[in-house]
């Protein structure tokens, strides 16, 4: 067997008495995979196939066995950049969703009395192609829009079917994850994200963000290994998580104020000399700018927003300055600015301007930017490019900060409402549970003329649309080959592991192929998903038959490199301090201080409201899996997290019912009552409030977060202000 196979025995060991309660959850248990790996019967048929998971967007390669076309066993793949070998329990959990009792079996269509009925795919294609051109007719193709969660072959299809109809308003989750952060580091640094060489580094500040909680089994080890060689850990967040066991120090932040924390660490660097001089002067603009206004920002006032003391603003300050260029901040997620708060791209460019005080960028234990591979040119003949859309897609004006690439997709929602925007499909994307407030985004959706969700299970996005047509799992599935950056960059595939489960169902290259066919455009999809793979493959001196037998291939050849400063692809050409597009957004041109937008009242009952990631879920995405499940229930996951001495004036007691109430929703959850979160925050895991009731095991657990989120655009950036709002908590019966 191999070292990388989780066993019964090796889960045990490691955490408690989880394994049993997923061995108990009715599907895979971990004796089974032990079982299956280890009967070596000679009578049953068995393959193997190499794939990539689907429970987060990392996209972890694994290898799969399956026994008489059952998946059996899952182990992650050493050489893939995201995993090293090593998956996390949401990957095998979520591999139930092959097997699940909830999938969608075939294409439905809501009648005039508002329910589900079954029809045939050429009637779900006939209709919705129908309706296509008739939008197209009336109101042109920029009345369209498409919302996806990017995935291999779904990035590809969803793009190339909403530009073959001429629309450009393609929108991923990133207003809904880290629209915010990627758009303000663009305005420093001129690329959306960075590398932490946390391995390799002296000092690391992570903001908001748990490895141990989080997406990447490597960024894990990364963190194990820095803390191994003595790395100097500061984990900023309002909740103490579970990154802990490696970190050296824990800030519990006021909710919404580490934009305050960065700028004061700004100021004593500057204030003291403590910045890389030799990196500002040749590599940066604006820095005379952004350092006059500085002053104020000084650790006493910043402890007054943050609730930090200024002793130790400063002094990590300093420790960041000795360990310099080998320490940064890590780029951080959706957990703190990603898309949270009213400052959150302001808290961005802030992060990436302290950085660069530190002359970090692309030096051993600094931040990075990681070397890429992609797919060249493929002949255009077999593979016609699509005609160029010359529109902007729709927000890009009112958010002139965010990044075309991504979208405010909720400004595609809030355009429905206002009858602009008149047909959305959603492939992969629960918009409505978790991008923004449910009921609103619910009659967003209703004023649409059409709304085809595409999807495994009856989301609540599901439910607020007029077409559902049933895709089939990550596993049933050959997908286009993933390109990886990092240190070495990779590429692996995502081949179909076992047969389909329900016959009805189809593969997302095939539904958009046939979709584009009913509407007129089906020139730009004459070809198969093994054609395109196999020739973007050979783009880069492979071939589908040659990674299908290895799963991942690297490019050695194309490793990073330290030493030299990145190229920075601004305006300017340069590290920007200061941004001529932020002044022209009606933002400061340098990173100031700006106050979220909701402000917690001194009445001693309210909370601001924070969500976050549990390490076995991502989610709505993964709340309906049986096994994950399990282990919420036996252990308390969906509880809500309240400070001791908080929970003590209000008279509550760990384990109570308590009422979570604001303008937007009321409901009734346990409490965790503990001294490891901030007084002033309340802490919603993510991942619950199903209100779905065809997904039967996440259905009525826990609370869910977005329900007391009001509806709201970060201006300029484009982010959804997802914790952006204040509720009350008091004691019921259960």
């Amino acid at each position: 067997m191999s070292e990388n196979a989780i066993t019964r025995r090796s889960f045990l060991a490691g955490s408690a008495g989880v394994a049993a309660v997923a061995a108990g959850a009715g599907f895979m248990s971990f004796g089974a995979w032990e079982q299956a790996d280890a009967s070596g019967t000679k009578d049953v048929e068995s393959h193997t196939a190499y794939s990539l998971c689907n429970s987060c967007s990392s996209k972890c390669g694994f290898k799969g066995y399956v026994v008489d076309g059952k998946l059996t066993k899952m182990i992650g793949e050493p050489s893939h950049p995201h995993c090293e070998g090593t998956l996390c329990g949401r990957a095998y959990g979520y591999a139930s969703i092959a097997y699940s009792e909830d999938r969608l079996t075939d294409p439905l269509k809501k009648n005039a009395k508002g329910e589900f009925e079954k029809i045939s795919w050429d009637q779900a294609y006939s209709e919705i192609a129908e309706k296509v051109k008739s939008i197209i007719g009336s109101d042109g193709p920029e009345a369209l829009a498409m919302v996806q969660d990017p995935r291999p072959s779904g990035s590809y299809y969803t793009k190339r079917f909403m530009q073959a109809l001429g629309s450009a308003n393609v929108y991923t989750h990133g207003a809904a994850c880290n629209m915010s952060k990627n758009s303000g580091f663009t305005q420093v640094i001129g690329a959306g994200d960075y590398l932490a060489d946390v391995e390799n580094a002296k000092a690391c500040m992570f903001i908001g963000r748990s490895y141990a909680d989080a997406i990447r089994p490597s960024q894990l080890h990364a963190l194990e290994k820095a803390h191994e060689n003595g790395a100097y850990i500061v984990l900023v967040d309002p909740r103490l998580n579970n990154s802990i066991a490696f970190a050296d120090e824990w800030l519990p932040i006021n909710p919404g104020t580490d934009l305050a924390l960065v700028l004061a660490m700004s100021h004593v660097l500057v204030d003291r000399g403590l910045y890389d001089k030799k990196f500002v002067s040749e590599q940066a603009t604006g820095f005379d700018e952004w350092a006059a206004t500085l002053g104020q920002y000084t650790p006493e006032w910043a402890a007054e927003i943050t609730g930090l003391k200024a002793i130790d603003i400063e002094r990590i300050a300093v420790k960041f300055a000795e360990c310099a260029p080998a320490a940064c901040i890590e780029p951080s997620w959706r957990g703190a600015y990603g898309c949270s708060y009213a400052n959150s791209g302001e808290t961005a460019r802030a992060v990436a301007c302290f950085n660069g005080l530190l002359g970090c960028w692309n030096q051993k234990g600094g931040a990075l930017f990681s070397a890429s591979v992609k797919a060249g040119d493929v002949d255009k003949a077999k593979f016609p490019s699509v005609p160029k859309v010359e529109a902007k897609i729709a927000g890009q004006s009112e958010y002139p900060l965010s990044l075309s690439g991504m979208g405010v997709n909720v400004y595609a929602a809030q355009l429905a409402k206002e009858g602009k925007m008149k047909g959305m499909f959603f492939y992969n994307s629960n918009m409505v549970a978790g991008y923004s407030n449910p009921a609103y985004l619910q009659e967003c959706l209703a004023n649409l003329e059409l709304s085809v969700c595409i999807d495994v299970q009856m989301t609540e996005t599901c439910h607020a649309c007029d077409y559902v047509l049933p895709d089939t799992s990550y596993l049933e599935r050959l997908e286009l080959p993933e390109f990886y950056g990092g240190k070495i960059p990779a590429v692996a595939i995502r081949d179909q592991v076992i047969e389909k489960v329900h016959p009805n169902t189809k593969p997302v290259d095939q539904i958009f192929s046939e979709l584009a066919d009913a509407c007129g455009v089906g020139q730009y999809f004459d070809f198969t998903v093994e054609e395109l793979a196999d020739a973007q493959l050979k783009t880069v001196g492979l071939s589908l038959d040659g990674l299908r037998a290895c799963g991942v291939s690297t490019f050695p050849e194309k490793a990073f490199k330290y030493g030299s400063y990145p190229k920075w692809k601004t305006p300017s050409g340069k590290f920007q301090f200061a941004s001529d597009a932020c002044e022209k957004a009606g933002l400061p041109r340098t990173p100031q201080w700006l106050d979220p937008a909701v402000a917690v009242p001194e009445d001693g009952k309210s909370f601001r409201l924070i969500g976050g990631k549990q390490a076995i879920h991502t989610h709505t995405q993964t709340a309906n899996s049986e096994p994950l499940m399990a282990i919420t229930k036996q252990y308390g996951l969906e509880r809500v997290w309240m400070n001791a001495q908080r929970a003590e004036e209000l008279g509550i007691s760990d384990g109570d019912t308590v009422e979570v109430s604001n303008e937007q929703h009321t409901g009734k959850v346990q409490v965790k009552v503990t001294q490891r979160i901030n007084p002033d925050a309340l802490y919603m895991p993510s991942h619950y409030g199903c209100s779905s009731k065809e997904e039967k095991t996440a259905y009525g657990v826990g609370l869910r977060q977005m329900d007391y989120v009001p509806f709201r655009i970060e201006p300029g950036y484009g982010g959804i202000c997802s914790q952006e709002a204040v509720v009350t908590v008091k004691k019921v019966g259960a």
